[in-house]
């Protein structure tokens, strides 16, 4: 089976009905009971999560009658659902709203995210900015690119490889071992600029499309970097564990840094983490 740039599009289409149906109107609109925590304060469901997760996955199972579904909510309810993901011939892995602390704060800062795996290996990434309308795509082997409701498309590639100093990033280190907080932290003001936009989605986007240069992750779970990875990486980026070792979505351990490539992201590893892991 080969996974299209119509397969492509049509799950954009799925995250964007949903995107519309689903989460837009709750957006500044959610109950009382429609905001609860998961692990802490800082780790949210929504009303939107759930009903999107849902709506996604039944429209996938529609367009995609064998696949095998996975979305971050489920996997709240049954981290089971995780352990086929490197068998399945075609598996989604859904994040229905990444960006969640930013959506239940009111804050227009979320995405919706899709990526489809084939065997272990991302094939397809999508990820969906509801406010703008508009999604970056990118097909394995057949590059990234940014396109809007009206069908106009823009090629989507990663900036130019700069110095160290001039760097500008996003760094999110709250999943870190306490033993590594105080190292990274501290190596921050190496870089020129080092931000936390608390959304994976709007990210990846940004380093794409050329608008920063890196990203440090001390979380890889598959919803959250999976549909990302793959479009930096046809954008022209590289992405590899903090331990060198290279990307897959059934890892589950160990931080992520991606940059423009190889050569910067060592530099960003020796800057951060001058000490072995």
């Amino acid at each position: 089976m080969i996974f299209s740039r119509a397969d492509a599009l049509t799950v954009a289409e799925i995250l964007r009905n949903a995107a519309q149906s689903e989460i837009l109107p709750r957006f500044k609109n959610l109950s009382a009971g429609g905001i609860r925590t998961k692990t802490s304060q800082l780790d949210l469901v929504t009303d939107a999560d759930e009903v999107a997760e849902r709506a996604i996955e039944n429209q996938l199972l529609r367009a995609f009658p064998k696949a095998v579904v996975i979305g971050e909510e489920g996997v709240s309810r049954d981290p089971a659902l995780l352990d086929g993901l490197g068998e399945a011939d075609l598996a989604f892995i859904l994040d229905p709203v990444d960006g969640t602390l930013n959506f239940a704060s009111g804050l227009p800062l979320f995405g919706v995210m899709a990526s489809a795996v084939m065997k272990g290996e991302v094939v397809c990434g999508v990820i969906l900015d509801p406010i703008s309308d508009d999604w970056a795509v990118a097909v394995r082997g057949e590059g990234a690119w940014l396109q809007r409701s009206d069908g106009a498309t823009r090629t989507l590639s990663v900036a130019p490889p700069v110095p160290l100093p001039q760097m500008a990033g996003n760094v999110s280190w709250r999943y870190l071992p306490e033993a590594l907080r105080p190292i990274v932290t501290g190596n921050l003001p190496r870089v020129a600029m080092a931000a936390d936009l608390r959304c994976a989605a709007h990210t990846y986007r940004l380093l794409a499309g050329g608008h920063l240069h890196f990203s440090f992750s001390s979380s890889i779970m598959p919803w959250d970097h999976a549909a990302g990875w793959l479009i930096h990486r046809e954008a022209g980026g590289y992405t590899a564990h903090f331990d060198g070792s290279p990307y897959r979505p059934t890892h589950r351990g160990g931080g992520l840094i991606s940059a423009p490539n190889k050569e910067s992201w060592q530099a960003l590893r020796d800057a951060l983490l001058p000490t072995q892991l």
